[in-house]
């Protein structure tokens, strides 16, 4: 446990302490795009098309091809002050999700009221998820078990930026995940990943709170600070009697609450890019949870990683594409730390190693292929794949 807490420090005091040269300027996402349209009407969307290949010398295992989400993005402007962003998304050919649906209306300009489904501002891949935009085939770990990716909720609240102080912000109430639903959905090999509700006729015993302030004021260099607390939901508080006591303590043990914290930085220079990000997730009620459900849920979750990447055709202004190798490393744990009688499970201290190259053939357009090495701290265990791909944005 002190060894993944000390690399979590570590991890958040280097994504920080990044060296700024270059002008600043806020990124944005396609939603973020489309609500800085003049037109009433936008449409966009991204793409992401991979191909998986387990490389293990013993045996033999099939790769997989995936179309694995399209996606189409739609926004329209009411008049200058209200507009209505929507994502929807088909993943793996079959599956079809909401992944953002909220209205937006400008009280003042810095002061924007939202309500409607929307993503958690948390880290760097849940708001910035489109394919071109982040190397490698697929999305970090990190922001598959510890965020997770793509995390969004029903829920209201405001943002807005100050340009003068080089500052953004954005503050919602939301619904939490469901924590149990007839049966357990949190677990220490999944952490909070099953118990996100994405908007399909979503329960809420208590709201949540979630934040996130952005600064770009320095020369090339993004940070942010994202915050999240609340308790999860259960099924088992629908219809319950406030004086039936036994059943009210049985439904209180169906509930973990959640507070996370994240930091993320994200440095520019030329074509030499820098990324980094840490989250730090502390879990009360696990205890009681795992004894009612048979659950082994983690009392802490958390991890890190830090990217570099560098363009090798950046000088070259005559072209629209780009040459980018890179490499990233992570550390994640949905058991930082457990409560009695759970133990720490080694195989859930994670660490990801990512070498790659991307072809951007023009804004928005990629082929990806990169090679990767999963390895159990704990246990030693380690798999090896490699991964190819389509990334397309417009």
């Amino acid at each position: 446990m002190k060894k993944v807490l000390r690399s979590l420090v570590i991890g958040m005091s280097t994504a920080i302490l990044l060296p700024v040269w270059i002008q600043a300027q806020e990124l944005t996402n396609t939603a973020g795009r489309m609500m800085e349209a003049e037109k009433k009407l936008s449409i966009g969307g991204y793409g992401q098309i991979d191909y998986n290949q387990l490389l293990d010398n013993g045996s033999y295992n099939n790769g997989v091809l995936d179309v694995h989400r399209l996606v189409l993005m739609f926004g329209y402007k009411f008049n200058s002050k209200t507009q209505f962003i929507t994502e929807i998304e088909v993943e793996h050919v079959k599956e079809v999700f909401v992944e953002q649906a909220f209205l937006q209306y400008e009280i003042l300009p810095w002061l924007k009221l939202r309500g409607g489904l929307m993503l958690i501002p948390m880290g760097i891949i849940n708001e910035y998820h489109e394919p071109s935009t982040f190397n490698g085939v697929e999305r970090p770990n990190l922001d598959k078990y510890i965020v997770p990716t793509t995390w969004r909720e029903i829920g209201a609240g405001f943002t807005g930026t100050f340009p003068s102080a080089a500052l953004s912000y954005q503050l919602y109430l939301v619904n939490g995940f469901n924590g149990y639903n007839e049966e357990p959905t949190l677990s220490g090999s999944n952490g909070f990943r099953k118990g996100r509700q994405k908007g399909a006729e979503s329960i809420i015993n208590s709201p949540n709170l979630t934040f996130k302030v952005n600064y770009f004021g320095v020369s090339g260099l993004q940070l942010g600070l994202s915050g999240y607390t609340g308790k999860t939901q259960s099924t088992l508080f629908g219809a319950l009697d406030k004086s039936d006591i036994p059943s009210v303590l049985t439904a209180d043990s169906s509930v973990v609450g959640l507070s996370m914290l994240g930091l993320d930085a994200r440095y520019q220079l030329g074509g030499m890019q820098l990324r980094g990000q840490a989250n730090l997730g502390m879990v009360s009620n696990s205890a009681t949870y795992n004894e009612f459900t048979g659950s082994d849920l983690g009392s802490s979750i958390g991890g890190w990683y830090l990217e570099v990447s560098y363009d090798l055709l950046h000088q070259v202004e005559s072209f629209e594409s780009g040459l980018i190798p890179f490499i990233r490393y992570e550390q994640y744990s949905t058991h930082v730390s457990t409560e009695d009688p759970i133990l720490q499970n080694p195989e859930f201290q994670r660490s990801d190693l990512t070498i790659g190259l991307g072809w951007k053939l023009a804004a928005g357009a990629m082929f990806k292929v990169d090679f990767q090495r999963f390895s159990n701290q704990g246990t030693g265990d380690t798999k090896k794949q490699f991964n190819a791909g389509v990334a397309v944005w417009f």
